[in-house]
């Protein structure tokens, strides 16, 4: 993330709508090499469907069909690219679930690592997540931002935001989100936005944030930040900055019927330069999803965006 990362003023360490009720009815990332000239070709042209930086995937079990599509970029900010995602499948309790995510990490990738390989399984191991869903996700990142916390040494001084998605048996969506990577969906093909920015200058957050003991900066020429730092009120990890960040999410629930058509996770890097509903219009025509997130990841590149840019587009087909 490049105006919601860190600013570098020290070096980094080189370390490597809710309810009690049941909601439910009962029932690797890749390596650091950069790709050669002949993968960047292919993959620009969706002819490598199994890059892991691109690919298209469907629910199995579901009535109400769900398809995906990712794609992600690596930006021009001079750094290796931090953004993880996940985009699977799992049969859990009788139930198929679609998991999508979105982790876009500042001072390096170890946090946004760790939480594409953590975050979805404490969430799902959490004993009220078939009861109390959104209680199961708000218990799951903060166990999993205070493991994150004591362990900084092995995972270094930096963080990550995220945006979570978990579509249960195609009908049901559960979004949650900290940071600015953020969710839109399409109703009707108007775009709304399902999660909240959690930006430093926002009332409720700089009130939060000076309560604690901590200060939002405004210097000319640059974003709102936390003390100074970090362009985002709430995040994982910033071991430095704990005292003063949150890690509790905001949470939607949707419920998917005929209205709702898809869905767009994605970084900052492409919400920076592309506004919800330009997103949607852009897309909205596109069938296949990989195809969409391609679509819109290179617009965000034609409009200059320089952050590392990662989109998810989800269909849903009732």
């Amino acid at each position: 993330m490049a105006g919601g990362a860190r600013a570098e003023i020290q070096p980094a360490a080189a370390s490597s709508s809710s309810s009690s009720s049941a909601p439910f009815p009962s029932a690797g990332r890749r390596g650091r090499r950069r790709p050669d000239i002949l993968t960047i070709l292919r993959t620009l042209v969706c002819l490598d469907s199994s890059n892991p930086d691109t690919g298209r995937g469907r629910s199995k079990l579901s009535s109400n069909k769900v398809t995906h599509g990712f794609h992600l970029v690596e930006g021009r900010s001079g750094h290796d690219m931090e953004d993880y995602h996940v985009a699977e499948y799992k049969y859990e309790n009788d139930h198929e679930l679609g998991l999508f995510a979105i982790y876009d990490g500042h001072l390096g990738d170890t946090v946004s690592s760790f939480l594409k390989a953590n975050l979805f399984n404490n969430i799902l191991k959490e004993p009220l997540f078939w009861t109390n869903p959104q209680e199961a996700i708000k218990n799951a990142y903060s166990s999993t931002n205070k493991y994150i916390l004591e362990n900084s040494k092995q995972l270094g001084p930096g963080g990550s935001t995220a945006v979570t998605a978990i579509i249960v048996d195609g009908t049901d969506l559960w979004v949650a989100n900290i940071g600015d990577s953020r969710a839109v969906i399409c109703e009707r093909g108007s775009a709304i936005q399902v999660t909240v920015d959690h930006e430093p200058h926002t009332a409720d957050e700089r009130k939060r944030i000076e309560k604690q003991g901590g200060f939002v900066s405004t210097f000319p020429g640059d974003v709102p930040r936390v003390n100074g730092q970090l362009a985002v009120a709430r995040a994982f990890g910033d071991q430095s900055l704990k005292a003063h960040l949150s890690s509790e999410p905001d949470f939607k629930h949707v419920a998917i019927n005929s209205s709702i058509e898809f869905a767009i996770l994605a970084s900052d890097g492409l919400w920076k330069v592309i506004k919800n509903q330009e997103a949607v219009d852009l897309v909205k025509s596109v069938k296949d999803p990989q195809t969409a997130a391609k679509r819109l990841t290179s617009e965000a590149l034609a409009r200059m965006s320089k952050d590392d840019i990662s989109c998810i587009v989800i269909r849903f087909r009732c």
